[in-house]
């Protein structure tokens, strides 16, 4: 399609890259691009951006959340969650069937109602989005609440019942959990290949399926199933840039999978035959104001099951003559035998490239790094250098990135710094010299304390006892506990994940990382300046200050086992 003269709308246009986007639209002469982002506050500071950089754009601003409903789109996702009557109507806009109701209180189908784009853009990370609300942290609090209500003998066993039913029929964190497993038993067994026969979910047809699970089409259940194969591959395509996975493929058929066997014989749904049953027109049922569920009882058994001619796919049930004809048929799910599949399978397995591996298509295709980020990563961080020593403040850690190990080795790594700022140094150094001089350094500076503890990061002193904390602390993660038992172990786990520790024994274990480091990069004879190397003689620079960033790099390639394999 032809961007010129056309409406464009921009999802996340605010972000990052959505902005970049529109800069490279702008090019193209959109007759208007519609800005749109969470925050009006974003959205509008995007829209002056954009006219002041190009000025005659026409460019209108859009915002609210996406994923609920009008009247909640810009409220917090806690002030939601913390009221009753938004939380129904979360759940009822998300689990109740789709109809007009839904939708035109959707604020994504306002958005796109009102503005009427021929191209949308979607740049949020709708992923991050959903998956950070958290289910297990709610889980934690259902658990507490039902727990604290049973005490008390206010809750009845069919509401333990159903909650615990809902609970266990989330879909997503089961197959994470058997992903997990997956993964670390093929590793503890030494597992060399592992080839998936996936699934699309809907047969290689689009969201237009004419089959369904319901009155909807496309169904909720079978947009589940989908999403889980989809979320199957993403996986699958992750354990395959693991270091120690076994080799990881996917053969994903897109079409019906026929056959097993063609027969006639008894006819059975979810396992029990079906029961054939009469209901003449003299006991028809009279339509009233309403219908009810229940079988009633104007029908009558006829005491035999039905028996047909059909057709055995296997897993996907048997089927008619009927329903097989109009499923194969050209231009519906048509069908791929069993046989094709397994052909290729063995190909894959044998090392022949059959085209069809998913996840070698999602290697080839993914978009990574680029030689122009490489070449202006030294140039960004000459700039953050810069700034930091103008203003005379360290840029270490600020916990926002996640995981609390990351900020604690920074944070180390920069007392460390600035104890004896070298890795040579720290490798020379005495021990208990190097404590006390951290345990000195934490005591009188405050700036430096105060930095570290702030962003959630306790600071473990020498005694292994005294803990340094401000009002939020990541490690132990609470998981709606009040309270925790403190162990030696528990104490060795916690300081590991996120603690900033000024023991002796982590002391001498930073010195033993310098040792090694130390170690490899004057290993490197100074006339070698051949390409072998990722990092040569002088990226260390050992005599030099040591920069926390690539220390805690190192120890997670090295210890952590967190290389990335695949570019």
């Amino acid at each position: 399609m032809d961007i010129h003269r056309r409406k464009v709308m921009v999802l996340g246009g605010y972000g990052m890259v959505g902005m970049a986007v529109i800069r490279k639209l702008v090019t193209e002469k959109p007759a208007e691009i519609i800005l749109g982002s969470m925050l009006e506050s974003e959205a509008r500071a995007g829209v002056e951006q954009v006219r002041k950089e190009t000025p005659g754009i026409k460019v209108t601003p859009a915002w609210g959340n996406i994923f609920i409903r009008d009247t909640l789109k810009d409220l917090p996702r806690q002030e939601i969650l913390g009221q009753s009557e938004y939380r129904s109507q979360v759940i009822a806009d998300a689990l109740e069937p789709l109809d007009e109701k839904i939708m035109d209180r959707s604020t994504l189908h306002q958005l796109i109602s009102r503005h009427k784009p021929h191209v949308i853009i979607d740049a949020v990370n709708s992923a991050t989005g959903l998956a950070y609300q958290d289910v297990y942290h709610a889980y934690y609090k259902v658990k507490r609440e039902m727990g604290a209500a049973a005490a008390e003998g206010k809750l009845t066993d069919g509401l333990v019942s159903e909650v615990e039913k809902l609970m266990a029929t989330l879909y997503i964190p089961q197959f994470i959990r058997h992903i997990q497993i997956l993964y670390a038993s093929m590793c503890h067994n030494q597992t060399r290949v592992y080839i998936k026969i996936g699934t699309s979910g809907t047969g290689g047809m689009g969201l237009n399926i004419p089959y369904t699970h319901s009155e909807e089409k496309p169904s909720r259940v079978l947009l589940s199933k989908s999403a889980l194969a989809g979320a199957h591959t993403m996986l699958l395509f992750l354990m395959g840039r693991t270091p120690d996975a076994p080799i990881i493929k996917e053969i994903k058929p897109a079409a019906a999978i026929a056959w097993k066997a063609i027969d006639y014989g008894e006819i059975s749904k979810r396992g029990k035959p079906i029961e054939l049953v009469d209901c003449p027109p003299d006991r028809a049922l009279e339509l009233g104001d309403k219908y009810h569920f229940g079988s009633g009882d104007n029908w009558h058994s006829l005491n035999k099951s039905l028996e047909s001619v059909f057709i055995d796919t296997g897993e996907n049930g048997i089927f008619s003559l009927g329903e097989f004809e109009c499923i194969t048929a050209i231009g519906q799910m048509e069908f791929v035998t069993p046989e094709e599949i397994a052909a290729n399978v063995i190909m894959e397995i044998k090392g022949d490239n059959t085209g069809h591996d998913i996840i070698n298509a999602l290697d080839n295709a993914i978009m990574g790094p680029t030689y122009r980020a490489g070449a202006m990563r030294h140039r960004a961080i000459e700039q953050m250098n810069r700034l930091a020593h103008e203003h005379k403040s360290d840029s270490v850690a600020f916990e926002l990135l996640g995981p609390p190990r990351l900020s604690k080795l920074l944070h180390e790594a920069d007392l460390l710094r600035r104890v004896c700022g070298s890795l040579s140094a720290l490798a020379d150094t005495d021990t208990n010299t190097l404590v006390q001089q951290l345990e000195k350094l934490i005591s009188e500076d405050q700036q430096v304390r105060s930095r570290i503890i702030s962003i959630g990061v306790p600071i473990l002193m020498s005694d292994g006892r005294s803990l340094l904390r401000g009002p939020l602390v990541e490690i132990p993660a609470p998981l709606d506990r009040d309270e925790v038992d403190v162990t030696s172990e528990h104490i060795n786990e916690w300081a590991e994940a996120g603690w900033v520790d000024l023991r002796a024994s982590n002391i001498r274990l930073w010195q033993d990382r310098a040792r090694q480091i130390v170690a490899e990069a004057t290993s490197i004879p100074p006339s070698d300046t051949s390409s072998r190397y990722h990092h040569e003689r002088n990226y260390w620079s050992v005599g030099e200050e040591l920069v926390a960033g690539k220390a805690a790099a190192w120890i997670f390639i090295h210890e952590d086992k967190g290389l990335r394999v695949k570019r």
